[in-house]
């Protein structure tokens, strides 16, 4: 799992059904200051069945996560690294997920800070509005991206890129097109 200090992480969640708790996969892409993205994912066990449509678009089954940790513990492993830094979700559906999976498991909702690739895009292509949109499948073709969709690895490394690209086409640094306060990593106190 990656460990430091990063300006943002994106992430992405991938689902074994409807029910946004039913996390399956996990995939982190963590940039530098430099602007290197470090990426992880981990499977989780559901602990629930898969649909199949589900299962037609991630490629992701019961046998492929028999032997991967439930959500309490990948959520256990994950947490601090995420509670440290700004986050990146392209669109709302990645905070939703992760909320309804501690809710299920009745866990405390975690302390983290979100911003939208989604609404980043917007800011940077407006020309893409009702152009097929901003979408990371359009995203994909119109930037050049190359990723493979409905990984959850690929598809945190893919917002990630989005932002970086947002950065250089506005000028404009992370914390100036984020749209919301970003968390003062170095004001947490730190670990004794």
């Amino acid at each position: 799992m990656p460990n430091g200090t990063f300006r943002f992480i994106a992430l992405d969640v991938e689902t074994a059904s409807r029910d946004s708790a039913s996390i399956c996969q996990i995939g982190l892409a963590c940039v530098t200051a430099t602007g290197q993205i470090v990426t992880y994912s981990t499977y989780v066990n559901p602990e629930q069945t898969f649909a199949p449509f589900n299962t037609e678009l991630h490629g992701i089954d019961a046998q492929t996560v028999a032997s991967a940790p439930c959500f309490p513990e990948a959520w256990q492993r994950l947490k601090p690294l995420l509670q440290l830094h700004h986050l990146v979700q392209h669109s709302s559906f990645d905070s939703r997920a992760l909320e309804a999976a501690c809710r299920a498991y009745r866990l405390p909702n975690a302390d983290l800070s979100w911003s939208d690739s989604v609404r980043i895009a917007r800011k940077a292509w407006p020309e893409f509005k009702g152009n097929g949109g901003h979408g990371l499948a359009n995203l994909k073709q119109e930037l050049g991206l190359s990723f493979h969709h409905h990984d959850a690895e690929e598809d945190a490394r893919a917002a990630a890129q989005v932002v970086l690209l947002a950065e250089a086409r506005l000028g404009q640094s992370f914390d100036q097109i984020s749209g919301t306060a970003r968390k003062a990593q170095f004001n947490l106190p730190l670990a004794k």
